[in-house]
């Protein structure tokens, strides 16, 4: 029987096999450093062999430029040279199925006939800035929510206070439309960092500062069931990084004239 690989760089690192612990971390000074060496660790201490890979899901962000890039190459380059299936997600949209799963076990679900959970998942982006994107949670037949999420706000990059905006916006549409009582549930690393901004947000609901992949073994096994139902989803969706904020880099200015000097141009 194969293996799957979980890999993600969208804050520090985790490197994890379905159904064994994780390699967490969390300083993102050297997480790109240890990746390679945290990656052989993790599928030997599972008992597995690189040739026993057979899928290799990686986090795409959304997340700063540096260190997800560094994951992403590693998966591509793992899923080559071992022939595994390569699948790539999102971040944020797993956060939903995480934050229906906590409510249900702590009993603050509410009956899903009258309640609406919605999930504003975040990542810090840095800058004064998150990323995030906001759910409307499925509920399956036990409560765990094992169908895809519904998107309400697609995922984007915005200051706190203008996501409070945004967020409330649709809050209120939701509320004139269907009725009910509806819950806004802030989810993921920059939640608390920006605590007095979204809390701004109407018929707001708890304020995690954690992400899925907080959660040790089964962070990974929620976070990799997601991937692979969007999987199932598109197929064919690429494997590219999330960054949703125009690079630093810039074209460089011609070079300045000499002396009356027609001087050298640069060239393409």
């Amino acid at each position: 029987m194969g293996c799957t690989l979980v890999i993600d760089t969208s804050y520090g690192s985790i490197v994890g096999v379905v159904g064994h612990e994780p390699i967490v971390e969390t300083d993102s000074r050297t997480h790109v450093e240890r990746l390679q060496v945290n990656i052989a660790r993790a599928v030997d201490e599972a008992g597995y062999a690189p040739r026993d890979i057979d899928t290799v899901i990686v986090g795409t962000g959304p997340a700063p430029f540096t260190g997800l890039r560094a994951g992403i190459v590693a998966a591509k380059a793992l899923a080559f040279a071992t022939g595994a299936e390569l699948i790539g997600h999102d971040v944020l949209a797993p956060q939903a199925q995480w934050n229906l799963i906590r409510r249900g076990e702590a009993g603050t679900l509410g009956d899903p006939e009258t309640r609406r959970v919605l999930t504003l998942a975040v990542n810090d982006a840095r800058r004064k800035q998150l990323y995030f994107a906001l759910y409307e949670s499925p509920l399956d037949g036990d409560g765990t929510g094992e169908s895809a999420a519904r998107t309400l706000i697609a995922m984007d990059i915005d200051y706190p206070a203008s996501i409070v905006d945004r967020v409330n916006a649709v809050v209120r549409e939701a509320a004139a439309a269907t009725g009910g009582d509806i819950v806004v549930d802030v989810v993921g690393h920059g939640a608390a960092k920006y605590a007095d901004a979204l809390h701004g947000i109407d018929h707001l609901g708890d304020v995690t500062d954690a992400s899925v992949f907080d959660q040790g073994r089964r962070g990974v096994e929620i976070f990799a069931a997601d991937a692979a139902l969007a999987h199932t989803h598109d197929p064919q969706a690429p494997v590219e990084p999330l960054y949703l904020r125009r690079p630093d880099a810039e074209v460089p200015a011609p070079l300045k004239h000499v002396l009356g000097h027609e001087g050298a141009g640069r060239k393409d």
